[in-house]
């Protein structure tokens, strides 16, 4: 697992040993980032100098797959401390330390946001029904905002977690899902 674009091209993520975390495909991170891109309501300017949110982090992969594409700051929530010992070697191994976070946080039950974030990225284990709690509790304490950008992976088959998706892309047995929050 490496970062795919961006100044940190190629840099190998670590990921923490055994099953407590499945971090996106390199593959799967490549099409979501060309597809913020180059979608007509994305651009460029959705991630320069934006601040993120890489809920449920697991490796970090998404958040530090953003700062190397332009962002400004990204915040890593995750509650296992082999994730959260993975996330903290690569930001350090990316030399991101000035521009990140990382808190043991529940995306439900969050500590209270200095900002909202313009992109939050939700990629919690697909069996426990944790977005509908995640979108709340992130909401509740400021997290996301009207119009933050929010990124959801689920399992293929599961019930999508958007009113109104913006795009919908399936990658194996994941299928993710974009929309703007209300």
């Amino acid at each position: 697992m490496r970062i795919v674009g961006g100044e940190r091209r190629g840099l190998t993520l670590r990921a923490p040993a055994g099953n407590a975390t499945r971090p996106t495909a390199d593959r799967a991170r490549q099409a979501l980032f060309d597809m913020l891109l180059h979608a007509p309501w994305g651009g460029r300017a959705l991630l320069d100098g934006a601040h993120v949110l890489d809920a449920f982090a697991g490796t970090g992969a998404l958040g530090l797959e953003a700062l190397s594409r332009g962002a400004a700051f990204a915040t890593f929530f995750d509650t296992n401390a082999a994730a959260r010992a993975a996330i903290a070697a690569n930001i350090d191994a990316a030399r991101y330390e000035t521009r990140t976070r990382l808190l043991k946080a529940d995306a439900a039950h969050p500590p209270r946001a200095v900002t909202p974030c313009g992109i939050v990225f939700l990629d919690p284990p697909y069996a426990d029904g944790l977005i509908p709690a995640a979108l709340d509790g992130l909401t509740r304490e400021g997290w996301i905002a009207h119009g933050t950008l929010i990124i959801a992976e689920t399992a293929a088959d599961a019930p999508s977690p958007a009113p109104d998706p913006l795009a919908t892309r399936r990658f194996g047995a994941a299928l993710v899902t974009l929309w703007r929050a209300p």
